[in-house]
């Protein structure tokens, strides 16, 4: 739920086909009346310090033009630095909060997907999401992959964290994570990728979106590779180039959250009917923004400006 540098580790943008399969066509034309705003269905954790998780969904949701609707997945114990504990929320509950949603008639055009805390969670997210594709069959996810904080800190109970990412990769349409998180988990089955570089070293960062046209076509080859914490770590084979690369300035400093704000900023743009590619591009932008006005609420990491107008 923090990252290093900017854009959670790195700031790139990517674009091309939208939706949940690699070739079909990306949401295009959407219309809502004047009175109406587009939806995003977000499962994720309660980060007390309010830098990331929910709390940071719904402020970067809300600012790019769509209405967060948040399902809290985990309670954690954490400030804007380390996390110092996490209880789950139970799977049902989770799975009723949602269901009282659709059955209420609220039409949902994005899904946002942060950390559900243990496998029964991403289970019950899981049924949710099939539902969903029931109605829409192109119903845009955007995964967030936070396997722990980027101080090394568990979000998870399961005792490898990548046990959950693996249950709701299948049913992402794109997923961000950072460089060390990409090399924590086998992403073959994601059509889209947005691997952001904050991570390394260097004045300029670079974000690059890789798209797989067929995801399962090939059986990743593996190797070993740099465990992320307590998660059992493999190299899934390549994606190749990447599609397209952002390059964005290195920011000063810390940032809690802006993984968070990235990826639900892209859920936000995906929800309103922009193309992939517009999408990443937009999010990014804003991210950038958020960060480079970014500011302290104690010592460590600064905190995303999200309302950009205050």
């Amino acid at each position: 739920m923090s990252s290093a540098a900017t854009l959670r580790g790195g700031a790139s943008a990517g674009g091309g086909e939208s939706r949940h399969n690699a070739g079909m066509g990306a949401p295009t034309g959407r219309q809502f009346p004047h009175h109406a705003r587009p939806a995003v269905l977000v499962f994720a954790g309660l980060d007390p310090s309010g830098g990331a998780g929910i709390a940071a969904d719904i402020e970067a949701i809300s600012a790019n033009g769509a209405h967060a609707l948040p399902i809290v997945t985990a309670l954690t114990v954490q400030d804007q630095n380390r996390v110092h504990g996490l209880q789950c929320v139970d799977a049902a509950l989770i799975e009723r909060q949602a269901r009282a949603l659709v059955d209420g008639g609220v039409a949902i055009h994005a899904v946002k997907l942060g950390v559900p805390g243990n496998a029964a969670n991403a289970h019950a997210i899981a049924r949710v999401i099939t539902h969903l594709r029931k109605r829409d069959p192109q119903l845009p996810v955007v995964l967030d992959p936070v396997l722990a904080s980027g101080a090394g800190d568990a979000l998870s109970q399961d005792e490898y964290a990548t046990k959950w990412l693996h249950i709701l990769l299948p049913l992402a349409t794109i997923a961000t994570p950072n460089e060390p998180e990409s090399l924590a988990a086998d992403y073959s089955a994601v059509p889209h990728l947005l691997v952001t570089g904050g991570h390394s070293d260097g004045p300029t960062i670079l974000n690059q979106w890789h798209a797989r046209l067929h995801a399962c076509d090939h059986a990743p080859a593996r190797a070993p590779a740099p465990r992320l914490g307590s998660v059992p770590a493999s190299v899934p084979a390549s994606p190749g180039a990447p599609k397209r690369t952002w390059s964005w300035p290195r920011l000063p400093g810390s940032f809690h959250g802006s993984g968070c704000t990235l990826a639900a900023s892209i859920a936000a743009a995906l929800a309103r009917g922009l193309p992939l590619e517009d999408a990443l591009m937009q999010a990014q932008t804003y991210t950038h923004r958020t960060l480079s006005k970014a500011y302290a609420i104690g010592a460590g990491q600064l905190i995303p400006r999200r309302a950009l107008h205050t």
